[in-house]
């Protein structure tokens, strides 16, 4: 269902280490949206960071990713099992290891829903998740705010990596306004209207630094041979940074769709 595994397999430990934890309410006010709290499916799991927040209102989570690399780094715990579900998997052996047809309540997706293939994701989703009472949810961050001085640099950067990103990019930088997304308005974000949220965090200059060690587009423009993170952007985001060993706050910008069958 996703595209994503070879070019986050090399990144997979910075990507550990760099992204911001979600809110915890989230996770709360989904599960306030569904009438059972049995099963939930987090597609595209990553280091199972979302999976770990809905184990808490949830019996059983099952988490999946195509990248193998990311499941090995995810984070046990005993109420999730993570499965890898190479692209190869049929669609009948996925519904079956997910517990079959109408045994999902949630099903969310964290920053990846971009990179599935949308008509075979959504075909299952309708398979498994609830008729009655289950809902979708997914999301994606695609900016980082931290004080206007460094914003304006990171905004030369994002500029810069316009010609590197692919249409699957676009998507995520759009903020999912122009992603697919056919299901029933629940208030959280619907096709075309994503509700925007934020996602707070700390960070160091060197947490910052390292966010870039991961993030796609300058992955995928050094690989092409571009190297867009020049040493003299480095320093300049250093000297407006101030004191490098002061820890900010600073803000994800995220966005929300969610929706029932």
């Amino acid at each position: 269902m996703a595209q994503m595994a070879t070019l986050t397999a090399k990144q997979a430990n910075e990507y550990l280490n760099a992204r911001p934890k979600y809110p915890t309410i989230w996770y709360k006010v989904l599960a306030g949206r569904t009438s059972n709290h049995k099963v939930a499916w987090d597609v595209g799991t990553g280091n199972g960071q979302a999976a770990l927040g809905v184990a808490d209102y949830y019996e059983k989570v099952v988490a999946t990713d195509i990248n193998e690399k990311q499941i090995s780094l995810a984070k046990p715990h005993p109420k999730v099992t993570y499965l890898h579900t190479p692209a190869s998997m049929s669609d009948d052996d996925l519904v079956a290891k997910l517990g079959g047809e109408n045994s999902i309540d949630l099903i969310v997706a964290a920053q990846s829903l971009h990179y599935f293939d949308l008509k075979r994701f959504y075909a299952i989703v309708r398979r498994v998740l609830r008729k009655e009472g289950g809902i979708i949810a997914v999301w994606v961050y695609n900016d980082l705010v931290v004080t206007p001085k460094v914003d304006a640099i990171m905004k030369r950067l994002v500029d810069s990596t316009k010609p590197y990103r692919t249409p699957t990019m676009n998507l995520a930088f759009d903020g999912y306004k122009a992603i697919e997304f056919p299901f029933k308005n629940i208030r959280l974000g619907t096709q075309g209207r994503p509700k925007a949220l934020e996602i707070p965090h700390k960070l160091s200059l060197d947490g910052y630094l390292g966010f870039f060690k991961s993030w796609q587009p300058l992955v995928k423009a050094k690989e092409q041979g571009a190297e867009l993170l020049k040493p003299s952007m480095i320093n300049e985001f250093k000297e407006a940074w101030g004191d490098q060993n002061q820890v900010k706050d600073v803000a994800y910008r995220a966005f929300m769709l969610a929706g029932k069958l």
